[in-house]
């Protein structure tokens, strides 16, 4: 129903199955869905003074409801993609908060513009995209990001955020801590290049070196698209939310303890005292993959994945991931951190 101006709808006692990619049955007390900037304010002036949880969700590719969300979901209907300028070295384009990520990977593909074609096929969307610094195949979107514009919950009022004031590290940002819930992201600001930037170091990228000359940015979406398809579910097959832990970064002196045991550990060295280790191969190792609990189980073809296999309930996936960090704990003394947020 419609309770508000003419395009906020409200839904109460409202199934959240559509809105997380683990598809998991769980119910928000209100939800509510704004197309416009305007219209944003007007949901957090009706909203303010009550004495409830607000929660605001993109896509819910990373989210994890643990029970039935008492409060309201506020989620953005704001879709535009503008270009803010076109040079010969560089594209500046504005795009709304509740854009799908990959459509607009799809979009900068098409027109052969690189800085996110490494980052194609990840659900979820656009705003949520800066809040969490997604990343894949050897590219953050924090590289891309020239500012993000935003609405201050308490007051209703804008404030834009330039790159430097984010606070972007290894999936992470200012929104997910010290501001966590202050601000809402409206739109983003991504800086692009029309002259080919690429990045293929990543694994199976790294045939596209042998391209004759430099791979187009559609090249290496596809390629990256495949890739993820080989070892990804698809969210409307297999609920998951994607990564469920955090790449661990270990001491250097923790990593060749590791390598002395088993030589051929995949690594990414950091720097001189820190190495990044898969988590997958973590758990992996800890014979994980393919394993179930309750509804819960490890994806055969990706051990960092979990999934919804058969009708999983919130206990069941989280169960399932506390004894998977036990289990890396255990074998390696490596805490694993989820990169899932739990609700």
């Amino acid at each position: 129903m419609r309770d508000m101006a003419n395009s906020i709808t409200i839904k109460r006692d409202y199934s959240l199955r559509e809105h997380n990619t683990f598809g998991l049955d769980v119910k928000a007390k209100q939800f509510i869905n704004y197309n416009t900037i305007d219209e944003l304010v007007e949901v957090l002036a009706s909203l303010k003074g009550k004495e409830q949880r607000i929660l605001h969700i993109g896509g819910g590719s990373n989210l994890l409801f643990t029970q039935d969300f008492e409060g309201t979901i506020l989620h953005s209907g704001i879709k535009f993609i503008e270009y803010v300028s076109r040079e010969d070295h560089e594209v500046v384009i504005r795009v709304g908060a509740g854009v799908k990520w990959d459509d607009l990977c799809a979009e900068m593909a098409r027109c052969n513009y690189y800085g996110c074609e490494n980052l194609s096929y990840i659900p979820g969307e656009v705003g949520a995209s800066a809040i969490q610094n997604i990343g894949a195949y050897g590219v953050e979107v924090e590289s891309i990001i020239q500012q993000v514009e935003t609405i201050e919950a308490s007051t209703g009022k804008p404030r834009v955020f330039h790159h430097t004031e984010c606070g972007y590290g290894y999936r992470d940002s200012i929104f997910k801590h010290r501001l966590q819930g202050q601000y809402i992201v409206t739109a983003v600001v991504y800086r692009l290049s029309p002259i080919p930037i690429v990045h293929l170091d990543y694994g199976q990228l790294q045939q596209l070196r042998s391209h004759a000359g430099t791979p187009t940015a559609q090249e290496i979406r596809d390629a990256v698209i495949a890739i993820r398809q080989s070892k990804l579910p698809e969210p409307d097959e297999l609920g998951s939310a994607g990564s469920f832990f955090k790449n661990p970064v270990v001491p250097a002196k923790v990593f060749r303890q590791i390598a002395t045991t088993y030589g051929d550990v995949p690594h990414y060295v950091i720097s001189e005292d820190e190495i990044k280790i898969p988590a997958a191969w973590l758990i992996d190792q800890c014979g994980w993959k393919g394993k179930s609990h309750g509804g819960a189980a490890v994806y055969e073809k990706q051990p960092l994945i979990l999934v919804n296999k058969d009708h999983a309930t919130p206990t069941d996936i989280i169960k399932l991931a506390t004894l998977i960090e036990q289990s890396v704990l255990e074998k390696f003394n490596i805490h694993l951190s989820p990169e899932v947020n739990y609700i």
